[in-house]
């Protein structure tokens, strides 16, 4: 299934403080166990929420075999943990109740809210996860983990109940961890510290891992999904960027030289007559576009920005520089250039979907769009600089006039017809 797709590979060592968050014990250990090793070997710093004591595994036990049984899971997660080499990380429990995580949701989101609270990324069930428990620790954590956090999902019973082709499998959103034959072993050690999921249980019911599961578990790769935003990057956000820092985007670094410079001479004509660009910031590119155009009419949606912006581009004729965001942000004048940098990526579907309609509608025929973004995937966006692209290289209005991917930037061309 991961070597027909291909996902690429997911990056360890780009996380710091991580929020591991599991249904019940073993979860961590079968979705993601391997992730979990190659985060710690990265040097992240690593808290595991456990959501329930897993005591519901046998539904017919009584109250007393069930209080027994989550004493027995919790050890087993500890064992779990050294057969890993992960004894060290830390385990916070929340003992809500299995199987019903979600009538309990207020009380999970109210938990998971205080460990995420200083978190840069968190690894939860997938919120599609075919059990009930995973689906509602996933989306829990989705919905409330701060905005600077990025989002993983890994899948657990998703191996054994769903089919690949299913199309609600975000394979597009898909990363992996290969695992080399330490990290397998390490696995399976920790799989048969789970005795009481892996042998008939206490009542005589057959095993809740049964081998059919089991074989999925050993395999050579973990497999993550991101987990975007669905809104809109708040303001708020960028503001407080903008008052930690004079510049939060490093404008004078060599990414950031080498993106304008590559941004001007991918414009197919010398000169443009009335220019937009949204999302500004502090104003370089602005300066630099102005140098091609008559008029540019910039705009941010955070004052401070602008008003850098504003002082930047003082001595430049024809350059006006508003507070404003999008899609309100898009002029009303009939336009010959619009340059989106780095700013699409942020927007929700519905606030993409009517900025790209106001801007179709003020350029003229054979007016021209660039669209550039990091091919990296920012924790406040709702997609990925791909998946930005290929929804307005899909609009009929747009031909596509030039197509650059960088190792660092994806940029396209497009021309009104």
């Amino acid at each position: 299934m991961i070597e027909k797709r291909r996902p690429p590979p997911f990056d360890a060592a780009a996380h710091g403080r991580v929020v591991v968050v599991a249904a019940h014990p073993d979860d961590e250990t079968l979705g993601a166990g391997g992730a979990l090793r190659a985060l710690h070997r990265a040097g992240a710093v690593i808290t595991l929420v456990v959501a329930t004591d897993g005591e519901a595994a046998y539904p017919g036990l009584g109250d007393v075999a069930r209080r027994e049984l989550g004493v027995i899971r919790r050890a087993e997660l500890a064992a779990a943990l050294q057969a890993q080499a992960l004894g060290e990380i830390t385990v916070q429990w929340l003992g809500l109740p299995d199987s019903a995580l979600d009538a309990h949701g207020d009380d999970l989101r109210e938990a998971l809210q205080r460990v995420l609270a200083d978190a840069d990324a968190y690894l939860a069930p997938w919120p599609a996860d075919p059990h009930p428990d995973h689906r509602a620790v996933g989306n829990a954590a989705a919905a409330v983990a701060p905005v600077s956090a990025h989002g993983w999902s890994y899948p657990i019973w998703t191996w054994a109940w769903t089919d690949p082709a299913d199309p609600s499998v975000p394979w597009e959103r898909a990363r992996v961890v290969p695992l080399d034959e330490a990290a397998r072993t390490a696995r399976r050690r920790a799989v048969r510290c789970f005795a009481s999921q892996v042998e008939p249980g206490p009542d005589g019911s057959p095993p809740v891992l049964a081998a059919g599961l089991l074989d999925h578990v050993d395999r050579d790769t973990d497999l993550l999904f991101r987990e975007p935003r669905v809104e809109s990057a708040p303001i708020e956000r960028f503001a407080a960027l903008y008052a930690e820092g004079k510049d939060p985007w490093r404008a004078d670094s060599w990414y950031e030289r080498r993106k304008r410079s590559v941004v001007l001479a991918s414009l197919p004509r010398d000169r443009y007559r009335l220019a937009f660009e949204p999302g500004c910031g502090t104003g370089e590119l602005t300066l630099e576009i102005a140098g091609r155009c008559d008029q540019v009419l910039a705009s941010d949606p955070v004052p401070a920005a602008a008003e850098r912006a504003r002082e930047l581009c003082r001595s430049a004729q024809g350059v006006q520089v508003t507070s404003a965001a999008l899609p309100e942000a898009v002029p009303a004048q009939a336009l010959d250039l619009a340059v989106f940098s780095e700013v699409l990526y942020y927007l929700d579907d519905s606030t993409l979907a009517a900025t790209v309609d106001r801007t179709l509608v003020a350029l003229e025929p054979g007016a021209d769009i660039v669209v550039v973004h990091w091919r990296g995937w920012p924790p406040e966006a709702p997609r990925d600089a791909g998946a930005t692209h290929r929804l307005l290289s899909a609009r009929p209005e747009l031909d596509v006039l030039v197509e650059h991917t960088d190792e660092e930037f994806l940029l396209h061309v497009l021309r009104r017809r």
